[in-house]
């Protein structure tokens, strides 16, 4: 009995159509998943993790560009590989927050500290300037330098205030102990007493 090239070609199309039906579901499934865990992170990934959101939004959008090609073997590498990203930077958001508590945490305590200290800083500074001759231990280089660094003090201050105030409270407790640090050397540089500074 013979079978017509017609019937053999209709067959080979109906086998051929199964199997890319039966490889789309589970691409589309794997991408949906993938999507899902991606955007449950995505508005925290967003403030702690951009470039790493980035990265996983491109590849993102690579697999769904691959569904649409019916290339469903890359989309579940693509969508297995995005699940992974999802989960590594979703460890990367959690450790960010961790940090940003406890950022700003410090910055409580450094608002407090550092603005007590520039203004004792700056009365002995004025103090200073107004005398006629300066203490033994402070001679004109120091003071000269001293004054510098309070500019400088001030300086890292209102960038960490304006860090703190955008919402990056990492940055702000870096720049703030930098100043405090800052605050700590003038203060020996111009003999001052920390118990003096600490009790403004």
């Amino acid at each position: 009995m013979r079978i017509s090239t017609a019937l053999i070609g209709v067959a080979a199309s109906a086998v051929l159509f199964t199997g890319c039906a039966s490889k789309e579901e589970p691409a589309r499934q794997a991408l949906t998943a993938a999507e899902t865990s991606l955007a449950e992170i995505r508005v925290d990934a967003a403030k702690y993790a951009p470039e790493d959101l980035q990265s996983a939004e491109e590849r993102l959008a690579k697999a769904k560009q691959d569904l649409a090609n019916k290339e469903y073997k890359d989309v579940l590498g693509g969508a297995t590989q995005l699940t992974k990203e999802a989960a590594t930077l979703k460890e990367v958001v959690v450790s960010k927050q961790t940090q940003a508590v406890a950022a700003t945490h410090e910055w409580e305590s450094l608002s407090e500290e550092v603005p007590k200290m520039v203004q004792a800083i700056e009365s002995r500074v004025d103090t200073l300037s107004e005398s006629r001759k300066l203490p033994k231990d402070v001679n004109k280089e120091t003071f000269e330098a001293a004054k510098a660094a309070l500019a400088t003090m001030k300086s890292l201050w209102a960038e960490a205030s304006a860090a703190f105030d955008a919402g990056h409270a990492v940055e702000a407790a870096d720049k703030g102990r930098l100043a405090q640090t800052t605050g700590e050397k003038v203060i020996d540089q111009l003999g001052m007493s920390p118990m003096l500074t600490s009790s403004l």
